[in-house]
Formats: C-alpha cells, sequence, structure tokens
C-alpha cells in the first residue's frame, strides 16, 4: 500500500524538554501530514489498490529470471563450440614458439626499459561495468598458475589454439552488454579470461589461483560421485611420507563439491572412520564437512602395520549404500604387501562399477607394481607422489579419467554453480557461475575421451535478483535464491562476510547457508523440502523480520511463494495485511516531471527504474537522470519499469506541497522550533524528499542519508529502517525508536512515528510520520530530588524485562554465527548456544571478558540469544529492586499513545554488582550443557536434510575400459604421470 514516512532530526537542545516537544511536534508533524492529505484528496479519484497474486508474481520473476540466465547459457554454448572448432583445426606442435599477453606480466619493462617476455603493452581502462577495475575489453589475456611452466608446449599450443576465442568474448558481450567475465579454462592448466586484466599476485609474488581447482571446472568436469578416500597410516608412513598422505586428502576434498559424498578410512593393523560419527556412510561433501575432515586428518599418527584388505572390503561396503553414478576409492600407500586380489572379485568384478585410483606416497618404488596393478585394474588412475610439489597435478588426474565417459558422448552439460565471491576482481561481490565442458572432436582421439577444459560465465546475483522488484515486493515482503541442495544464492538475511579487526572478510562457511538456517520459522522443512523438490505452491508462515541489523525483530504473518522455472529454486514472501496489496496512481507525466526534478528530491539509486547496463553510453547515468532522459524523450531507447514510474511520479505529485511547506517554515523563525536539523519523507516507490534546515551546521543530518548508511536507505535488499518499523506500528499512535549507535562516533536516533489511517474502498492506507531527535534518553534525562531519570536506564530496562514483564523474551536463532574458539582446538562442533554470541548487551559484555582468550580465533557456530518484544497491554507499574543489602523502588507507566516508558528509579543505592550477579545467572539458565554432549553433536552433522542431484549422470562408456591405462599421445594436451615433465616457479625439471 501507499505509505509516506516523514522524519526530522532534532539535535541535543531538542530533546532536554522531551514532553514539551512531545506535545508540539505531534501538532507541527499533523501539520506536515495535511499538507500530504490535501493533495492526495485533488487527485483521489484515480487512484486505485489492487492485490498482489503472490503466484502470478513469483512466476512472472521466475520467468524473467530463466530468460537472464538462458542468455548467459547462449554465450557459454557459442565459446564452447568456438573452442572445439578451433581445437579440431589445430595440429600440434612440440616446437611451437608463441608470444601471448600473460597477465602477469603485461605493461612490465625489464631494467633497460624493455617488455619482459610474454609482457608487451597491453591496454587497460578503468570500467564502470567491471567493478570499476582497469580491463580491456578488446581482447582477453592469459594467467598461469606459479606452478605451471608457462611456455610448456602444451601451454603453447592450448594458448594458441585458444586465441579464436578472443572474437567470441567480444561478439558475446556485445550481444549481452549484462555479461561479466567470460573464460576459457584449460586441463593443462592456463585460464584465459575476457577482459583481459593485470593479475595481482599474492604478498609472496605468488599465483596459487588454478582454473582446474575452482568448482566451476570441477563440476563441470565431471557427474556427481561418491569417495572413499582410504589412506595408510601404518609405522612406515612416518615423517614426509604422512605429510604428503594429508595434503593429499585435503587436496582431493578441495575436488569435491555439494553434489558430491565422501568419507575417509585410515587403516593399519585395524581400520577406523576418521570420524566415527561417520561410521558405515557418506556424507555430503559440503564445505562444513570438508573443513571437519581436514582438522581430523592433522590429528592422523602412524603406528603397526598396513593390512590394506580390510579397508578396501569396508570401503566397498559403504560405497554400495550409495547412488548408481561415478564411485571411486582413493588409495594413498606407500605399498601394499598383502593379498588384495580377491576382494576386487567378490566386490567389483567383473563390472568394475567402483573406479579405484592409487598414490603411491614417497620415493620407494618397491610396490610401484602393485599399487599400479590395483589402479589398472580396476578402471581407475595410478600416481606416484614423490613430493609435495606433486600432490596438486597428480590429485587432478582423476577429474580426467572420471571424465571420459562424458567426453565419449560428448554430453554437454550446462551447470550452474553455488554463491562465491569474486576472487577474479578480488572483491566481496556475490557471484554464481554457469559453465559448460569442452572436448576434443579429433577423430584420432575421440575414443580416448579427452576433456580440453572448460568454458564458463560469471554472473553477478545482485543483478540477477533485480528481477524481484523492491515495490511489488512491498515494505516486508523480500525475495531469495537457492540451490538443488537447499543452499542459499541470494536472501536479505544472508550474511557471508565478518569483521576481523577492521577488514572485512567471508565466513568459512559463506555459502554452504542452507534455507531453514534462515527461515527457521520453517521447523518442520515443509518449505525447504518442497522447493529443493522442485515444488510450485505457497505457505503461510509468521516470519521473522530482522530489523537494524536483528535489534528490533518484529515477526510478520507472510506466505511464502515458490517457482522453479530457472537454473535455481526461487521464493518470494509477501507480508499478510496490507502487504497484500499496491496502490497506483495515476497523474501526468508533465506534471510528474516537473514534480520529479525538484531539488528536495532523489530516488532509489540501487533499483532499476530504468536499465543503464545494456548500453555502455548509460552506465554512468544515476537511476534520477535515467527516468529524466527517459520522460522528456531524450533517451527513448531506455529499458524503463513504466509502472514503477507511474507510482514514482504519482508520489511526487502527492508530496509536492512538502517542499513549499518545509520553506515556509525556514522563512518563518518564530515557527520553527528549536534544534530541528533535516526533515524527509520517503514512499513506496523509493521515492525520499529530504530538506536541511537553514542556519545548521553543515555536518547535521549528512550521515543520515549518506549510502553508506545501507540500514537507512532503499536497497536491493530492504526498505530503509524507520520504514520498515513505521510500517507494523499500529496506526493513531506514536512511535519512539532508538537504533544502535553509531560506531564513528556520531549521533543516535530517536524516531517519532506516527500511523494515519485513511480508508479507501475498505483498504487501509497508512501514513507514517517518524520524528528523529539526539541524544540517548538515557544519558540526558537527568533528575534532582534523590531520583535519577534515566542514570539506571538501561540496568533499569533490563531488570524490568524479567520483574514487571513489560516487554516479552523471544528466543532467537543465528546460524550464521563467528564464536570465539580457543586457537588449541581442533573440533569444528557448532555449539546450539554460545556465551560469545548472546545478544542481550550486559550478557554479552560479561561472556567476553570472562570467556575469551588470548589466541581465541573466530569459527562458525550457531547460537541461540534472547530478545524483547514490547508488551503495550502493561499501562503501568511499579515494584522494588533488591540491591544486596539495601533496595530501591522503580515505577514505569506508558506514556499515552505512544510506545514510551516513563521509568523512575530510586537512587538511593547501586545495584551495578548486583545486577551483573544477575547477569551471571541468567547466563548460567541460557546455556543448557545438554546441547552440547555428543550425540546431539552426531546427528546434527550426520542429518541429511532433502537435495536434489543434477539430473545427469555419466559414469560408464563401454569404449572407457580398453582404453591405455596412459596415454602418452603427444597431441592430447593430457599430462602422462609416469613420463611428466614437471614444471615449478617456472624452472624445468623431470620426476
Amino acid at each position: 500500500m501507499f505509505k509516506n514516512v516523514l522524519v526530522i532530526i532534532l539535535n541535543a537542545t531538542a530533546i532536554i524538554t522531551l514532553f514539551y516537544i512531545f506535545f508540539k511536534q505531534i501538532f507541527l508533524f499533523k501539520l506536515n501530514c495535511v499538507c500530504v492529505l490535501k493533495k492526495y484528496k485533488d487527485i483521489e479519484g484515480t487512484v486505485k489498490i489492487e492485490e498482489v497474486n503472490g503466484d502470478e508474481l513469483v512466476k512472472r520473476f521466475a520467468e524473467e529470471m530463466e530468460e537472464m540466465l538462458g542468455r548467459k547459457m547462449k554465450a557459454v554454448k557459442r565459446l564452447a563450440e568456438a573452442a572445439e572448432d578451433a581445437d579440431l583445426d589445430h595440429e600440434y606442435n612440440e616446437t611451437l614458439e608463441f608470444d601471448y599477453y600473460n597477465s602477469m606480466l603485461i605493461n612490465t619493462v625489464d631494467e633497460d626499459g624493455n617488455p619482459v617476455p610474454l609482457g608487451g603493452e597491453f591496454t587497460l581502462e578503468e570500467n564502470e561495468h567491471f567493478n570499476k577495475l582497469p580491463v580491456n575489453i578488446q581482447q582477453s589475456n592469459i594467467q598461469v598458475p606459479t606452478n605451471v611452466y608457462n611456455r610448456d608446449p602444451d601451454i603453447l599450443n592450448g594458448v594458441y589454439m585458444s586465441e579464436a576465442l578472443n572474437d567470441v568474448f567480444a561478439d558475446n558481450f556485445q550481444e549481452d552488454p549484462t555479461l561479466t567475465w567470460q573464460y576459457f579454462g584449460s586441463s593443462t592448466g592456463f585460464f584465459r579470461l575476457y577482459p583481459g586484466i593485470q593479475w595481482t599476485p599474492d604478498e609472496n609474488g605468488v599465483v596459487t589461483f588454478d582454473c582446474r581447482n575452482r568448482n566451476w571446472y570441477i563440476q563441470a568436469a565431471t557427474s556427481p560421485k561418491d569417495v572413499v578416500i582410504v589412506v595408510d597410516v601404518s609405522g612406515s608412513m612416518k615423517g614426509l611420507r604422512l605429510t604428503i598422505a594429508k595434503h593429499t586428502i585435503n587436496t582431493i576434498l578441495d575436488t569435491l563439491g555439494e553434489n558430491d559424498f565422501v568419507n575417509i578410512i585410515a587403516y593399519s593393523d585395524y581400520v577406523r572412520y576418521v570420524e566415527p560419527c561417520f561410521q558405515g556412510t557418506l556424507v555430503q561433501a559440503d564445505l562444513d564437512n570438508r573443513e571437519h575432515f581436514k582438522l581430523l586428518v592433522e590429528q592422523l599418527h602412524v603406528k603397526g602395520e598396513g593390512k590394506v584388505k580390510k579397508a578396501m572390503k569396508e570401503s566397498f561396503r559403504i560405497l554400495n549404500e550409495g547412488s548408481l553414478c561415478n564411485q571411486a576409492i582413493m588409495l594413498i600407500t606407500d605399498g601394499a604387501m598383502e593379498d588384495f586380489q580377491d576382494v576386487f572379485q567378490e566386490f567389483n568384478w567383473p563390472e568394475r562399477r567402483v573406479r579405484v585410483f592409487t598414490y603411491l606416497i614417497g620415493r620407494e618404488m618397491t610396490f610401484a607394481e602393485n599399487v599400479k596393478w590395483i589402479a589398472c585394474n580396476n578402471k581407475g588412475y595410478y600416481t606416484h607422489v614423490s613430493t609435495l610439489a606433486d600432490v596438486q597435478e597428480n590429485v587432478m588426474e582423476y577429474l580426467h579419467v572420471l571424465s571420459r565417459p562424458m567426453v565419449i558422448n560428448h554430453d554437454h552439460d550446462i551447470i550452474w554453480t553455488e554463491a562465491y565471491m569474486d576472487s577474479v576482481a578480488q572483491s566481496l561481490l556475490l557471484m554464481t557461475s554457469v559453465a559448460m565442458p569442452v572436448f576434443s572432436k579429433k577423430r584420432e582421439t575421440l575414443s580416448h575421451g579427452i576433456l580440453l577444459g572448460v568454458v564458463g560465465t560469471d554472473v553477478a546475483l545482485r543483478e540477477l535478483m533485480r528481477v524481484a522488484t523492491r515495490y511489488k515486493l512491498g515494505v516486508h515482503g523480500y525475495a531469495y535464491l537457492i540451490t538443488n541442495n537447499g543452499y542459499i544464492l541470494s536472501h536479505p538475511d544472508l550474511r557471508p562476510l565478518y569483521k576481523e579487526g577492521k577488514k572485512l572478510k567471508p565466513k568459512p562457511n559463506y555459502n554452504s547457508v542452507d534455507l531453514s538456517e534462515v527461515e527457521w520459522e520453517d521447523s518442520e522443512e515443509k518449505l525447504r523440502t518442497a522447493m529443493v523438490k522442485g515444488e510450485t505452491g505457497n505457505l503461510s508462515l509468521d516470519v521473522k523480520t530482522s530489523v537494524d541489523k536483528g535489534l528490533f525483530p518484529l515477526f510478520v504473518p507472510c506466505t511464502s511463494f515458490f517457482n522453479r522455472k530457472a537454473a535455481f529454486f526461487l521464493g518470494i514472501v509477501l507480508s499478510q495485511g496490507y502487504g497484500q496489496y499496491i496502490f497506483i496512481g495515476n497523474v501526468s507525466v508533465e506534471e510528474g516531471l516537473h514534480d520529479l526534478l525538484a531539488p528536495d528530491l532523489t530516488i532509489a539509486n540501487e533499483w532499476t527504474y530504468c536499465e543503464t547496463d545494456i548500453d555502455p553510453a548509460h552506465r554512468k547515468l544515476s537511476q534520477l537522470q535515467a527516468v529524466e532522459q527517459y520522460l522528456t524523450g531524450k533517451e527513448p531507447d531506455l529499458e524503463c519499469d513504466m509502472q514503477l514510474l507511474q507510482q514514482t511520479l504519482f508520489d511526487a505529485v502527492v508530496t509536492a506541497p512538502m517542499e513549499a511547506y518545509w520553506n515556509a517554515l525556514m522563512l518563518n523563525v518564530s515557527s520553527m522550533d528549536e534544534g530541528i536539523e533535516t526533515a524527509f519523507l520517503g514512499t513506496r516507490s523509493g521515492l525520499i524528499r529530504f530538506l536541511r534546515y537553514a542556519g545548521i551546521e553543515k555536518r547535521i543530518g549528512k550521515s543520515f542519508l549518506t549510502s553508506t548508511d545501507k540500514e537507512n536507505m532503499f536497497t536491493l535488499d530492504h526498505f530503509p529502517v524507520w520504514y520498515r518499523r513505521a510500517a507494523e506500528y499500529p496506526a493513531g499512535k506514536f512511535l519512539y525508536y532508538m537504533p544502535r549507535q553509531d560506531t564513528r562516533g556520531r549521533r543516535t536516533y530517536l524516531y517519532l512515528v506516527y500511523a494515519h489511517p485513511q480508508n479507501k474502498t475498505n483498504k487501509q492506507i497508512l501514513r507514517n510520520t517518524i520524528y528523529d531527535a539526539q541524544p540517548n534518553m538515557c544519558g540526558s534525562l537527568e533528575g534532582g530530588q534523590g531520583i535519577n531519570v534515566g542514570r539506571y536506564c538501561q540496568r533499569s530496562n533490563t531488570v524490568c524485562l524479567f520483574v514487571c514483564s513489560c516487554f516479552l523474551r523471544v528466543s532467537l536463532f543465528d546460524y550464521q554465527a563467528m564464536c570465539k574458539m580457543n586457537s588449541h582446538s581442533v573440533s569444528s562442533a557448532r555449539p546450539l548456544l554460545s556465551v560469545c554470541t548472546v545478544k542481550s548487551l550486559p550478557i554479552q559484555k560479561y561472556s567476553q571478558n570472562q570467556f575469551s582468550k588470548k589466541g581465541d580465533i573466530l569459527q562458525p557456530c550457531d547460537t541461540e540469544y534472547p530478545s524483547f518484544v514490547y508488551e503495550p497491554s502493561v499501562k503501568e507499574t511499579n515494584s522494588i529492586i533488591k540491591c544486596g543489602r539495601c533496595q530501591k523502588m522503580f515505577v514505569v507507566q506508558q506514556i499515552p499513545e505512544s510506545n514510551l516508558l516513563m521509568l523512575v528509579v530510586q537512587a538511593d543505592c547501586d545495584c551495578s554488582k548486583h545486577v551483573q550477579e544477575n547477569h551471571t545467572m541468567l547466563l548460567l539458565l541460557l546455556l543448557d550443557p545438554a546441547v552440547h554432549n555428543s550425540s546431539v553433536k552426531c546427528d546434527r552433522m550426520k542429518s541429511q536434510k532433502v537435495r536434489r542431484r543434477p539430473e545427469s549422470c555419466h559414469s560408464y562408456h563401454a569404449q572407457v575400459s580398453i582404453l591405455p591405462h596412459h596415454d602418452t599421445s603427444k597431441n592430447t594436451y593430457i599430462h602422462t604421470t609416469l613420463l611428466k615433465r614437471k614444471y615449478y616457479n617456472n624452472k624445468y625439471y623431470k620426476n
């Protein structure tokens, strides 16, 4: 519904005489409100109210998203076709000499001022579309990891062949200007990126980025897989061998994703699971489980004699319980000395459904034939890992083997990844990738199943979510995206970053946050299950709306609508009541444009009134500038949302009298209240009118409306804090609201909100006005004569919560918290309650002082914490606070027509020590040790939520079983293992 929200900011002098100002500002508000209502009455006949059809809305959003994603997939298909054709036309040349633009070396000169080899002049210009990075939109360039020799014949042939992609990159970008990074990741290790950029190494001058380790590459190159890692921990594996084995395990884990399942078994004289909780089963290889395994692998120690037979039997047993797609055993050992052939006869022959990959650790080759025999007779791959430097390349080989059935069949599956941070731009922008495998089409290698690499492009999730327009969702409405595994791609409550010192960093598990962890009101997971299963429908829930970073919880009756039309699962939430309706007004373009261009007006620049990203000439336009250009006919080719424009023009006309009224107040000094700083008004269309009053220092008022203060602005994720609080307050009453203190030492705001009802076709239209004052009441309203109003405000309010029930205590859950854990602890248990993140302020302060130790580190954890909701039914109460040997009386009385409470506390004795003791007791009550026992921890770790594996699976092809085990053909771009050349830090040597 239509809402006007008016805010007036007051300075310190205005708050001292609170009650005088309270009643005077109510009168001033009503004059403001009359201005808007009078104009509204003039055009009321053109207004209509429509009910929002959530099912149709989510369907329309999903179709628009599907169309957008379809354009990205077409671009990737063109890249794959071009790469395969280029390879077909290319003839491998062992002695090829070819200079290319290496992204690490471009625009670099030697001591004599000459371009370094593989460098040269490469034009770079800052581009708005690419996060203002210097790029070259005319051509791509090449990134090569430090551990790959950049002049290796395989690299040179691959780079030369893939030059053909330059034209396709540019054509794709011209056809779809919303495309971001496009790329080709080669199986040999080089990465061709468009547009070309200067690649920045880490602080050690090393480039660790290897495209073959990225999820988009791995998921596109292989089908879902079940993997059992079997590691030898017998006495002979001590020292460097165990270190190499651990690194090998971790590298294998890094090649797994959320569509894979895994477990790790260690063996010597006996067999044991590294995580006893996972005994006899496979667990999803999500980020949490992979990191948990890595911590446990670090604890492995060697002892006894290696007996692999029992370990192999156990591995086959748990794989038999798994899926029917790719299945593999990774055997990591320094030698196999016992009879193991009968195990394969019993469990794996003749079908050889499970591939066995073997990794011989150490320089000793005595048992090489046995280890090689195991792999060769089970459709696997054998590698010899003698140093830590060998691990990366050798582990990657198994991916090429698993991809062979898909490559031989030429099944070009398109995959979409989970959310991740943009590593290319080194930004904190959440992205997803669409990728596709590239195969060799040469007749002589067709049966070998040669994977040339993977092509892909990135999609910024913020751009994807622009289709779910805020004005259609309403003040408490929102949209979200999840993957087939139920993980969040985009959600207003997703918090992927945490603060470490002054730096923002991605949380370790930021891209594996499940829908149930933010929509925790869906306790039976009906919503999550329906969405993951690909169903279409709706479900009603009381949704917790997070206001002001969770400080003010609102439980709003909402309906969730969900639909799967695109690669992901889309859901929208609409609040019931006025959130089910939309207010549509009609004014002429001439009248609306005149008022829209007023100097006191702006619109939400993060919203898409007009699409400015299609034509590069439009990218520097603000949204208000784009709207003006379109409506005046100067840029008729702009694509604009006409419904949003119509609403914005209507709001501009209705609120236009405010400018003249505010200016009149400024001219009439006698009508101005001392201390008024800024007034502004907001509407559902994202329009804001604001005025900074004359005679006030220029610093005042600016901080509240800066773009950095996202909580108080119209953004893609939410309406402003003051708007959301106003929307749920009862009509006809005033709401004072005090958000948390600005960390930059600026003001604390106190809002006065008024909701004015007006009926139209039996539906309520709310008009909300907010007054904003400073400073903090608790620090300013001090009285005398033995009574202190405000000094004990914080503590007495806390007491009031428990004693007089002025507030209702509710439990909130945070499944994205970061808790302080001891740095020496290796457990990754995620406590359901944490003393470090209980958000009742005194408890938080107490727990941090008492329990934080030097060397503690932040780790992901789950927390439950109390919050308090004001109970308006309590009009007046009084009680006595016992403070050890003395006691004090307090009185609480509700101020009529507001949410204010007058709290008067007797100041005869100090209760600070007593209050701290009470907080200690409360803390003990909150922390239930039963939730930390091992069975609960194990159940949570093993819990398998409903998920959907990708529908395609490529695990078998008849020709694979007759392939030579090691392909040494020079025109395949596949590295051999026993005869493989190794390059590290651009230096050549042989195994």
